[in-house]
């Protein structure tokens, strides 16, 4: 541990030196940027090609991932609602057994998948999609997060029930496991079947290290109230960044819990509070903002196509708010404390309603109700909401900034786990593999800043939807399987087999 600190330090310190000579030289740096935009272009040219339904072009990654949530929903009896009441009761640990297997406590897992989804998603990710699609364009992500809830449990039950718990008691899970070994219990057959999926997803999952978008939208946050946007300050922000994540990142998933349990509930506490504010001050306009918002969502004003579009925003930012499909989350759920993998399932389900249904409703609120989305000015992302908050509160655009920052920061921690454990699966997880992964992936966070923030987005959505497709499929295969588990332990909660602590 002491020699990978000592590697990643070295690592990160010459390139704080090499930075600003690189932004000096804007030849090279541009050179490099540009060619690396270009890639990002044409990978986001290939995901979100479009297919032609009843005349409409459609992207057919969105449709791919739309269904699932809403037949998912329909299939396990809108689960997403009937077991939100009892998911909160095991958050707080009512139904907690300490001699179960896993590293962390259910609520510490919540709160690092949390660290996971609510970010720079809700703040940023609702900007981008009011601006590009206009405020109907929230009412869409709100149905698709409710409907994301369903999706999250199945993929997170199945972390638990197929993880891999090793002889230290350390946890390892995710799709590449349940992918493999669930699809193998229904028999030979399927054996090659479930190899092929979970190695698909953990090759197309693994360029998901490069967390560029949480470095540039957090250093948006603190370009817009420092004033401070320079080539220089753009590459040392992204080495800071690094060096805080190489702190937390070496520790493994309890150092990690550690902090996200901290980190998630004073964070989102920052920005609910600053949202309320916003909301109260204006709460008289919030009914109109409601009905702007519902009167955009079916809005034909451009057309079907028009319409469609909203929508097609909407499901791109929530599947990066909510992460549901994309089996991320499944990592930290596999590592809780439980030997009832439903129970996490359910734990599960809050992510999607916490990080979309709330925090993306308050901050869609604070834009529209403050009216800064009909600016001209070409504000977006992460700049737009910073606008909003500070036409009410001059001074909050540096509560944000900070807010923006520990979203991010939280965000970036999680995927290295998240990170870690694709890589594990694919390269080993002998120490010398480990400590190259956690350098790579540092050192991958640094040039995040210099990039666009359509660049970003365009990066980040085509590496998660096409992480996804691997593993919805498997969903679909063992979707029967998750429906005789989910009735099962409904059953054994009403006979009394399963008891409440308290």
């Amino acid at each position: 541990m002491f020699q990978s600190k000592r590697i990643l330090a070295a690592t990160l310190a010459s390139l704080a030196f090499t930075a600003p000579s690189m932004a000096q030289d804007s030849d090279i740096r541009s050179g490099f940027v540009q060619m690396l935009a270009d890639g990002i272009n044409a990978l986001g040219d290939f995901v979100f090609s479009t297919i032609n339904i009843f005349g409409l072009e459609v992207e057919w990654i969105v449709a791919f991932l739309a269904l699932p949530m809403i037949i998912l929903t329909l299939y396990f009896g809108f689960v997403n609602v009937t077991s939100f009441k009892r998911a909160w009761r095991i958050v707080k640990g009512d139904y907690h057994d300490d001699s179960a297997d896993g590293e962390v406590t259910q609520f510490q897992a919540l709160a690092t998948a949390l660290s996971g989804t609510v970010g720079l998603g809700n703040i940023a990710g609702v900007a981008v999609a009011i601006s590009t699609g206009g405020p109907g364009a929230t009412f869409w992500m709100v149905l698709i997060g409710f409907c994301a809830m369903t999706l999250k449990f199945a993929e997170c039950t199945l972390g638990v029930k197929y993880r891999d718990v090793r002889a230290d008691g350390t946890v390892a899970g995710g799709p590449m496991y349940y992918l493999e070994r669930g699809l193998k219990t229904r028999g030979e057959g399927w054996s090659k079947t479930g190899k092929f999926l979970a190695w698909s997803y953990a090759l197309l999952a693994l360029p998901t290290l490069l967390q560029v978008a949480q470095v540039n939208q957090s250093f948006e946050a603190v370009a817009a109230v420092t004033g401070i946007d320079s080539e220089s300050s753009r590459w040392g922000f992204g080495v800071i960044m690094a060096l805080l994540t190489a702190i937390v990142i070496i520790g493994g998933i309890k150092s990690i819990a550690s902090v996200t349990a901290r980190l998630v509930p004073a964070m989102a506490g920052i920005y609910i509070v600053g949202a309320l504010i916003i909301i109260g001050s204006h709460i008289t306009e919030v009914p109109a903002a409601f009905v702007t918002i519902f009167e955009s969502a079916f809005s034909l004003e451009a057309g079907m196509g028009g319409l469609i579009g909203t929508i097609i925003i909407a499901m791109q930012r929530a599947v990066y708010s909510t992460e549901a499909g994309l089996g991320s989350a499944t990592m930290a759920h596999a590592a809780a404390k439980t030997n009832e993998p439903v129970s996490e399932g359910m734990v599960a389900l809050m992510e999607p309603f916490v990080d979309t249904v709330v925090v993306s409703t308050m901050t869609a609120l604070v834009i529209v109700i403050t009216g800064v989305y009909l600016d001209q000015s070409g504000a977006a992302g992460i700049s737009l909401t910073s606008t909003a908050f500070g036409s009410v509160i001059s001074w909050f655009p540096w509560v944000l900034a900070v807010a923006a920052f520990l979203f991010a920061y939280s965000t970036i921690i999680s995927w290295g786990y998240y990170s870690g454990k694709v890589w594990e699966f694919l390269f080993g997880g002998s120490s010398q593999s480990m400590n190259l992964f956690k350098i790579i992936f540092c050192v991958a966070l640094v040039p995040g800043a210099v990039f666009s923030v359509s660049e970003v987005y365009t990066l980040m959505d085509s590496m998660f939807f096409l992480m996804a497709v691997p593993n919805v499929i498997g969903i679909y295969l063992m979707a029967p399987e998750l429906k005789r588990d989910l009735k099962d332990y409904l059953a054994r909660l009403r006979s009394g087999e399963i008891k409440a602590n308290t």
